[in-house]
């Protein structure tokens, strides 16, 4: 309804100019206001409508919608750039305008009315200067007119135009920076649809052009051929065919043939394009005159002469010898661009016995063409800009933003967390693509697969949830399986996979390790004597000692008092030296008077180191290792009691 007001505001204005004879134009307010509150689009819009519409009652109008589409886009930038904010900068771009507008109304009248460009820059220098006042005059009743209907437009409206034409929810600053940014890539979907509607637009204007061209061209041609056609007409019934010998022998003493001749000037006189009237009879040794007038510029050729046949009509010359009808002859030597018409003159018998011809000066024609092929291309350069405008327009607002949106939150999708997922799927639904075509299909689907998508990836972060609690879980049981309760190192079943994992190793000839076998002395004495509670701390005592010289992960509690550690590697080059220190532990503790039976640790040890041509497996080493263990378990009990 705006965009309406400010066609009519437009269509009123030139009224009242034209009604009360005003000097100013008065139809320019309604493209200005529109321009600075909705865009380029509507602004050229609005412009273009006003002059097509003033052409149906002046057609000569419709050749000034470029500049109606000018001064659209000239409001559109500077307002864009601020200038309609305060009434100050609108002051100061009046006279901008009043120059853009003069000078290119001034150019399109002259080139439409002037014979050549020199007269039109001549007389465009004369009119400005006249016209200058009435431009600046009528560009700021329009400015001001338009500023002011700005300030009282409410800002629901002022909202509504920017976002007119779009086809899906408003953008953030952040994202219209960054799709502005993919437009004006060089291989952007932007700058494609941009030369190919360019280019469309082009080819099309242009083969409209031309066929125009060519359509007007003919047209004047066909016009002058029915012209010259008549005039020839006219000539052929003043001549007797009878008496065309008569004639060429006896020329002006023949009877008539004066008064016939003034006819012919009579007609020639009264055409100016008119350059050439004869009259030849054609015989096979040439042209026979018959009348030939004289012209400003030459003398006609005398009766009974015989003159060559022109190069233009040489073609024909057996068609004119055998009578026939000759097609029209457009020529462009010494005499001049003509059209040259014969028509021949028949007897009573159907024998041809002359032809009349008349040249006709098609010297207009080419100012004909210049003139309608400059109309023609100011009309389709404001076409072409309006169509170039919506289209424009349409290709953003329907393929380009919708594509490049979905292509935003493509790469910025958030799998983070639930709350993030939940606010990503707000913002998808609320771009509410309506297009309705394949883009808002592909939103569409997008926006399920999306939702299903998040819906799938919250499904399997509970399920890993899930699966990790259960590791945790088995984790813990695997611990609590593998753990000794007492004491907290591994225990039996995490021997008994040690030593498959040893004969593995045996099997492939990888195997290097020792078994020490540490079993704790007087465990039922501690027991029996101060109570199981000291005897567990007598046994954890004991752990404590093992673990601190052999390495906790290196010792098994595989029985009650038992204790194994496996070596490999390495470490086994440590064995001994472990043992010593074991040992020499064991002595300084059980020496120690300040510490309770339990506090101290006694226990016999045994070592065994794998041998491949001994040892078939892990079993082997063990036995060989705790038989040692029991011998010096046995010297301990002989010293005790020694």
């Amino acid at each position: 309804m705006i965009c309406f007001a400010g066609l009519v505001l437009n269509l009123i204005g030139s009224s009242i100019a034209d009604h009360f004879n005003l000097s100013i134009y008065l139809d320019t307010s309604g493209t200005i206001f529109i321009a600075a509150l909705g865009g380029y689009v509507p602004g050229i819009t609005i412009g273009f409508f006003t002059n097509l519409i003033k052409a149906l009652f002046e057609s000569s109008e419709m050749y000034y919608c470029s500049v109606s589409i000018m001064i659209a886009i000239f409001t559109t930038f500077f307002a864009r750039k601020g200038f309609f904010d305060s009434f100050g900068k609108v002051l100061l771009l009046i006279p901008f305008l009043t120059f853009a507008t003069g000078t290119f109304d001034l150019l399109i009248e002259k080139f439409l009315n002037a014979t050549s460009v020199l007269q039109s820059l001549n007389q465009f220098q004369i009119s400005y200067k006249e016209n200058f006042l009435n431009e600046f005059l009528d560009k700021s009743f329009s400015m001001i007119l338009s500023f002011v209907l700005l300030k009282l437009t409410p800002p629901k409206i002022k909202r509504a135009f920017r976002l007119a034409g779009q086809r899906q929810a408003p953008l953030s600053d952040e994202m219209k920076h960054v799709i502005d940014q993919q437009n004006y890539l060089s291989s952007s979907l932007r700058t494609k649809s941009l030369l190919i509607l360019l280019l469309s637009s082009f080819l099309v204007s242009f083969s409209i052009a031309l066929i125009s061209y060519l359509l007007f061209k003919n047209a004047v041609i066909d016009d002058r051929i029915k012209t010259v056609d008549g005039i020839v007409t006219i000539i052929i019934s003043e001549i007797n065919p009878n008496r065309v010998d008569e004639y060429i022998n006896l020329g002006r003493n023949a009877e008539g043939y004066r008064a016939i001749e003034e006819k012919f000037y009579s007609i020639k006189n009264s055409n100016t394009n008119i350059k050439y009237i004869y009259v030849y009879k054609i015989m096979e040794d040439g042209c026979h005159v018959v009348f030939d007038l004289d012209t400003g510029t030459f003398d006609g050729d005398a009766h009974g002469e015989i003159v060559p046949f022109e190069e233009s009509a040489y073609p024909y010359k057996d068609d004119f010898i055998a009578g026939r009808p000759i097609p029209p002859i457009i020529s462009n030597d010494e005499y001049g661009h003509l059209l040259t018409l014969y028509k021949p003159l028949y007897d009573i018998n159907g024998k041809c016995q002359c032809y009349a011809a008349v040249d006709y000066s098609m010297e207009i024609l080419p100012e004909y063409t210049k003139n309608f092929t400059i109309k023609l291309m100011i009309l389709f350069l404001g076409c072409f800009v309006f169509i170039s405008a919506v289209g424009l327009m349409f290709v953003k607002n329907n393929i380009v933003v919708p594509v490049n949106t979905l292509a935003y939150y493509a790469r910025n999708i958030s799998y983070d967390n639930k709350p993030s997922r939940e606010r990503y799927i707000e913002q998808m639904r609320g771009l509410k693509i309506k297009t309705n075509d394949e883009i808002e299909n592909l939103y569409s689907a997008w926006l399920r697969m999306t939702e299903n998508l998040l819906k799938y990836l919250e499904h399997l972060q509970r399920a890993k949830a899930k699966v990790a609690d259960m590791q945790i879980k088995i984790f813990e049981i695997d611990e609590i399986a593998h753990k000794d309760s007492l004491t907290g190192i591994r225990n039996k079943v995490a021997y008994d996979e040690a030593s498959a994992r040893l004969n593995k190793k045996i099997l492939k000839g990888e195997a290097k390790f020792c078994i020490v076998m540490v079993d704790v002395n007087f465990l039922k004495k501690i027991n029996d004597t101060y109570g199981h509670e000291h005897g567990n701390i007598y046994l954890i005592n004991a752990c404590k000692l093992i673990c601190s010289v052999f390495g906790v992960e290196h010792v098994y509690r595989i029985g009650g008092d038992e204790f194994v550690v496996i070596l490999e590697d390495e470490k086994i080059s440590l064995c001994k030296y472990f043992i010593e220190q074991f040992k020499s532990e064991m002595d300084r503790k059980n020496s120690n008077l300040l510490l309770e039976p339990w506090e101290k640790v006694s226990a016999a040890v045994g070592v065994a180191f794998y041998e491949p041509d001994r040892d078939k497996d892990c079993e082997d080493v063990f036995e060989r290792a705790d038989a040692l263990m029991y011998e010096n378990k046995l010297s301990m009990k002989a010293a005790r009691t020694d």
